[in-house]
């Protein structure tokens, strides 16, 4: 199932709307925020039908999918969209992560809690809004917003040290630069020791991720975040999205891909956007000088305009000698 939806939820009361554009997203919030409100009239529709009282409306079915037959239910489902809240506890199995990947469906979960299992996006993140007041007889409109804005973690002080995610091509390119720059660079060894290599910083650091699967360590980096506002982070989908950004390979094609990427990504076979960036960064380049390997950067990368090409693409941050 690819593409991006919009969802109306309503009855007499209430209506929310919802935009939907990838396999994984997150609704959380605190208590009384409407999450679970939102939960109820989906299930209604599904359980009652039209006797409930609730309309939904969108280009694909919706649903709510629950309980303990559930590994059962889901394997006969498909391109569909599927609610689920945290009174399900094997939302944070890994049997339930294995299912979503070979599934064909968009999965919407409301829970206050990070699935460290699940590939989430960053900007997939969402809490629910509400405008308006309530009235007898009217509705309360209701939309989603992003509780992380990317934007909020670029800035323009002099970067001193950067910590990458991971320990692939990305890492040896920012390595590389930071090298010219007189920066210190390490790796994180992976997303889930990021937030110990912030715990740990007191100066301005850069932590560059991959925005496309971070989600589920974004809360606690977050807070971490808070405290320490000398640490920014800057969440590209991923390195090899930011090589096609940076229009170093040429062709309409990637550009239409990167305007609409929703419309291109099969969720079946790529459960994060960063892997299908990686496989068409791999499959653009496989005959040319810049023939790109994952686990080792080629050195073309490295060199004249493709390397400020891509230190362009990677906006608002100042690295010392060049400012970009």
């Amino acid at each position: 199932m690819k593409g991006k939806y919009h969802i109306i939820v309503q009855n007499n009361r209430l209506r929310y709307e919802l935009d939907i554009r990838r396999n994984i997203t997150i609704i959380r919030g605190d208590s009384a925020t409407g999450k679970t409100t939102l939960f109820n009239l989906l299930e209604q529709a599904f359980t009652l039908g039209e006797s409930s009282g609730v309309d939904v409306l969108c280009e694909r079915p919706c649903r709510t999918l629950g309980g303990r037959d559930w590994n059962l239910v889901l394997p006969n489902l498909h391109d569909q969209i599927l609610f689920l809240d945290e009174e399900s506890r094997f939302i944070k199995s890994r049997e339930f992560a294995r299912a979503v990947k070979a599934s064909n469906n968009y999965f919407v979960i409301i829970t206050r809690e990070d699935l460290p299992n699940l590939p989430y996006a960053v900007d997939e993140i969402y809490g629910i809004h509400t405008s308006g007041r309530y009235r007898d007889m009217k509705r309360t409109y209701n939309e989603l917003y992003r509780i992380y804005s990317t934007e909020e973690f670029t800035g323009k002080q002099r970067v001193e040290k950067v910590i990458v995610e991971d320990s692939h091509s990305g890492y040896e390119f920012f390595q590389s630069v930071c090298a010219e720059n007189d920066i210190a660079c390490t790796s994180a060894g992976g997303k889930s020791n990021l937030k110990d290599a912030v715990s740990k910083q007191d100066k301005p650091v850069l932590i560059i991720a991959d925005g496309a699967a971070i989600g589920s360590e974004m809360n606690e980096l977050y807070q971490l975040m808070r405290c320490k506002p000398a640490v920014k982070c800057y969440l590209p989908e991923s390195f090899e999205w930011l090589v096609l950004k940076s229009g170093v390979i040429d062709g309409k094609v990637i550009q239409d891909i990167l305007e609409h990427p929703e419309d291109f990504i099969e969720s079946q076979e790529y459960i994060s956007w960063e892997r299908f960036f990686t496989a068409l960064l791999v499959e653009y380049t496989q005959d040319s000088y810049l023939r790109y390997n994952k686990s080792k950067l080629n050195e073309a990368y490295l060199q004249g305009r493709v390397k400020q090409a891509i230190l362009t693409a990677v906006e608002g941050v100042n690295w010392g000698k060049r400012s970009i």
